[in-house]
């Protein structure tokens, strides 16, 4: 009979020997945008999190740091002094992306585009730019990400509906949003929402919120499950099974400059970041399957 305590050690193992639990390369690669101009709703944590997981199941995955306080750098334990190439002199087209992407101290799949501070000033001096919101998709061409060998492109965002999420947007064909399961989590959602759709109809044809994350979630409170059921009431199957609980864990790993999975795998942040990633690869291998 398969019990909690069954399914919690199996969840366990595949955090602590990855190595049983690989799953074939898909077929098709994914670039997504990971943005909510909410501060603090998980966003970055969210990405790094993800991002090791998913090379956990045999995937490999570049993340564009597209913040400048460049946290995602930090917790993937790459260099990102001012002066260190970065997504800054990619969007200014001074240098091709595979001049940026270094491996991550973590794992040889997982690749980091660093940001520094020197991105703080990108958004003014793009604007009197040719193309502006299209810079990073120049970046992004098909033919580097083959260099590369990608199967995951995760772009974590500044918390902002400024012009680098927006060329975020035009980027990349997927959004996920993390949204945290507390009393202002919907707050203005819409308005980001209104932005993808301006783009989409404007820059992107192709975009589209494809995955939602419950994070910060405390079993304690009936706040949380009241949050968790009006995001899945709106957004239904977008919306991953799996919820992140407010960890202190997850919190404590940046510090270290990892993931929560390198820092404590066997962690509840952890198992439930692997749990997060699991679905997200067999949502593609049963889409592809469809096709």
């Amino acid at each position: 009979m398969w019990t909690p305590i069954a399914e919690e050690a199996e969840r366990a193992a595949r955090v602590l020997h990855p190595d049983g639990h690989m799953m074939p390369r898909p077929a098709h690669r994914r670039i997504l945008t990971i943005a909510n101009q909410k501060g603090g709703v998980g966003k970055t944590t969210s990405a790094v999190n993800l991002a090791a997981a998913l090379t956990s199941y045999g995937m490999r995955v570049l993340v564009i740091d597209l913040d400048p306080q460049g946290n995602a750098s930090t917790a993937l334990g790459v260099e990102h002094t001012s002066g260190t190439p970065s997504v800054y002199e990619c969007l200014l087209g001074e240098i091709a992306l595979t001049d940026a992407a270094v491996p991550s101290t973590q794992s040889p799949d997982l690749i980091c585009v660093p940001a520094t501070i020197d991105l703080a000033g990108a958004e003014i001096e793009l604007v009197s730019m040719v193309a502006r919101e299209q810079r990073l998709k120049q970046a992004l061409d098909p033919q580097v990400l083959d260099q590369l060998d990608v199967d995951y492109v995760l772009v974590d965002c500044p918390p902002s509906l400024g012009l680098l999420t927006v060329n975020a947007l035009v980027a990349t064909s997927e959004v996920l949003i993390p949204i945290q399961c507390e009393y202002y989590a919907l707050e203005g959602l819409g308005q980001l929402l209104n932005n993808i759709e301006l783009v989409r109809a404007h820059l992107n044809r192709q975009l589209h919120v494809s995955t939602i994350l419950l994070t910060m979630y405390d079993g304690r409170t009936k706040l949380a499950d009241q949050v968790t059921n009006e995001v899945r009431k709106h957004f239904g199957e977008r919306v991953l099974r799996t919820v992140i609980p407010r960890s202190v864990k997850v919190s404590e790993a940046p510090g270290f400059g990892q993931t929560v999975l390198a820092y404590d795998p066997g962690s509840r942040g952890a198992m439930s970041y692997m749990d997060a990633a699991r679905e997200m690869v067999v949502a593609q291998y049963e889409a592809e399957s469809v096709r």
